[in-house]
């Protein structure tokens, strides 16, 4: 009784796989459509970015610095923002000292900048942080008394013409701005070199052509400036990814994002694997919160636009150039913040893990195991010739398939995985001029090691639907100053 009953059931999944194939071309279509634009930024990342003229004014700045247990290199970040050739009076440091249980408000306050300390277990992202200097700030000055508000983690350090050139940017009218993401430790090891090589890939793919654009790219957790319109009601964002949140919320309240490729700060990357995965678990659960959380209201900015708004003696060309613009930045936002592996996968196990397996056990089929679009699938075809396996209806063709499936989707990330070795090789030859001076040796090790990356974002997303994330502090031991770097 029980083995007709399976046989039934597999029998009716089987007849319903066909049918379910307009599904999942749907969804396929949908995902295809959000990376339309992905190879035309690529092309205009090779040979643009947006420029900025002169600044005519020098505009009044907060920097703000929240940090945790931060005596090492602090203090190395306070220096080289005091080594900047723009003027300091119109500077003002502040540090948030959150949950410290070392020197860092000590080193802060003895360094030159006003240090307010939090102590709260309950409130223990960056978003917290910031949320209470804001607060302290607004008590203290006046939001208002700061024309735009710097952002730094306590690990960077800055080029000593970086505020002139990110004032340049402010000074054209730019609201948001990010800026040229270096690191100080890509000598440190593989591990390091993969954040290193992420960060310049996402000024290529990412900055430089939205930027030229005059569309909105996204913000990546440090080095940013953004006007005090902004706040105006106080910093809200503390989930554990605040950057995905403040992006997401600008673009739905219809600012550009710009990015200037003269203003370089450098970053420290983590060395140890354990720590690289901590992080880029807290990233990948932060994604989709920020998406559950702001997903909904970009998508809706697509089709009804309530920001753009028709100017006196304004053309009717112009207002339409403009909406469109804004809708496109909220498509565009929207396709960063959708994480698409976990649709992807889905898709994959519900209709050719499943379903598919399903049909076979009805009709049987023929499977090409070394068949994908791959350069390595080409060159195996290419040596080996083409190969089939004939699977039987039935419970063995059912499983034999899941199992072959499954090696299909093995085969195509391996081939995947060498042809992503190629962006690494791009990113050394394109910014060479700007990496920290590494040997051959280094550079071959880190083009072959960087699709890692890529790896551990994927699956660390998968895990982070089903476990739950805490912000812990990231080490950041480096002893490098702004002084080393401009040696």
């Amino acid at each position: 009784m029980l083995h007709t009953l399976l046989d039934q059931f597999a029998t009716f999944m089987g007849s319903i796989y066909a049918p379910s194939l307009i599904a999942a071309s749907a969804i396929a279509t949908f995902m295809k459509v959000l990376s339309i634009h992905d190879w035309p930024y690529r092309i205009i990342g090779l040979f643009f970015t947006r420029k900025f003229q002169p600044a005519k004014k020098q505009h009044k700045y907060a920097i703000l610095i929240p940090g945790r247990n931060e005596e090492a290199v602090i203090g190395n970040l306070i220096h080289s923002i005091k080594q900047q050739d723009y003027p300091q009076e119109l500077l003002t440091i502040f540090v948030c000292a959150d949950n410290c249980t070392d020197r860092t408000a000590e080193i802060a306050r003895k360094n030159g900048a006003i240090c307010y300390e939090h102590f709260n277990d309950q409130e223990r992202t960056k978003g917290f942080a910031l949320k209470y200097l804001f607060e302290q700030i607004q008590k203290d000055y006046g939001i208002t008394a700061f024309e735009g508000y710097f952002i730094f983690d306590s690990d960077n350090l800055l080029k000593k013409d970086y505020i002139s050139r990110m004032n340049e940017s402010f000074d054209a009218g730019e609201k948001i701005i990010t800026s040229y993401r270096s690191t100080k430790n890509l000598n440190e090891g593989w591990i390091a070199s993969l954040y290193a090589i992420h960060w310049l890939r996402s000024i290529r793919f990412r900055h430089r052509p939205r930027s030229f654009l005059h569309l909105a790219t996204n913000i990546q957790g440090t080095g940013f400036l953004f006007s005090n319109e902004i706040v105006r009601d106080g910093w809200k964002y503390t989930s554990l990814t605040e950057d995905r949140a403040l992006t997401a919320d600008c673009v739905v309240q219809g600012y550009e994002i710009s990015y200037n490729n003269e203003a370089i700060f450098y970053d420290e990357q983590p060395t140890s694997l354990r720590v690289a995965l901590r992080q880029r678990l807290r990233w990948a659960k932060g994604h989709l919160q920020a998406f559950a959380e702001s997903g909904w209201g970009l998508f809706c900015n697509i089709f009804w636009d309530k920001n753009t708004r028709w100017k006196e003696g304004d053309h009717w060309y112009n207002y339409l150039w403009r909406t469109i613009r804004h809708r496109f930045m909220a498509f565009d936002t929207f396709a960063q913040l959708l994480p698409k592996q976990i649709v992807n996968v889905f898709r994959w196990l519900i209709f050719s893990v499943i379903l598919f397996s399903f049909k076979i056990y009805t009709t049987g089929g023929t499977f090409h195991p070394l068949s994908n679009s791959t350069d390595l699938s080409r060159a195996v075809r290419y040596f080996f010739g083409s190969i089939t396996v004939d699977i039987p209806a039935g419970w063995q063709g059912f499983f034999l398939c899941m199992l072959m499936v499954i090696w299909l989707r093995i085969y195509y990330r391996i081939g995947s995985y060498f042809g992503n070795i190629w962006v690494a090789v791009y990113i050394m030859i394109v910014e060479h001029k700007r990496l920290q001076k590494i040997n051959l040796k280094q550079k071959i090790l880190y083009c072959f090691t960087w699709p890692i990356y890529d790896i551990i974002e994927r699956y660390v997303k998968y895990l982070a639907l089903f476990v739950k994330v805490e912000w812990k502090t990231i080490p950041h031991n480096s002893t490098v100053t702004i002084d080393d770097l401009a040696e």
